[in-house]
């Protein structure tokens, strides 16, 4: 694991990632990796879909006691577990609540380091199939070498093809990126 470590430490250079490297290492104390990790999905997944959750975390005229108060609430109605709860309650105290998003993002990224892990974010036009997911998860395990979790969004505007960023690596294979090559190799 000497690998993840070094990966570990590109994650957690950030205050985002010093704040989710504090989490996984009590997760990890406390057997509840998984269950840290589900809450925060479900948060993500929250903070996507309310435009008022997004507002609470990010706005400068939300007094810390207010937060706090809010903040509870939200664990509890997304039921939560304890420890991501506390580390909510945390975050609200020390006003780091507008960079719970990030913080989100990298302790899912150490968790994939520490089960050695590769995501690749990959948009598509149209929803994949789950055969489609399962040749393309193939197809980039014998690229990197290890097990690909992917993440799929879906955008339109790409037209077809996909773009799969796989760490720093971009392989844009969009329909929209072939035709603005052509366009540039017609105009000149």
């Amino acid at each position: 694991m000497e690998n993840s470590g070094g990966i570990q430490g590109n994650i957690t250079a950030g205050l985002a990632g010093r704040y989710a490297s504090a989490l996984f290492d009590l997760a990890s104390e406390s057997n509840a990796i998984d269950g840290v990790q589900a809450s925060l999905a479900s948060l993500q997944t929250a903070l996507t879909d309310s435009a008022d959750l997004a507002t609470l975390i990010s706005s400068p005229v939300v007094t810390r006691g207010d937060a706090e108060k809010a903040i509870e609430a939200v664990a509890k109605a997304l039921k939560l577990d304890s420890l991501t709860a506390k580390f909510l309650g945390v975050l609200a105290e020390n006003r780091r609540l507008a960079d719970l998003p990030a913080m989100i993002d990298a302790y899912h990224a150490i968790v994939a380091a520490h089960r050695g892990e590769v995501t690749a974010k990959v948009t598509s036009a149209h929803p994949l199939s789950a055969e489609q997911l399962k040749a393309l998860a193939a197809n980039l395990k014998t690229r990197v070498g290890r097990d690909v979790k992917i993440a799929t969004t879906v955008d339109p505007a790409i037209l077809g093809g996909l773009v799969v960023q796989l760490g720093s690596q971009l392989i844009d294979g969009s329909i929209r990126t072939r035709l603005n090559s052509f366009a540039q190799a017609m105009k000149g």
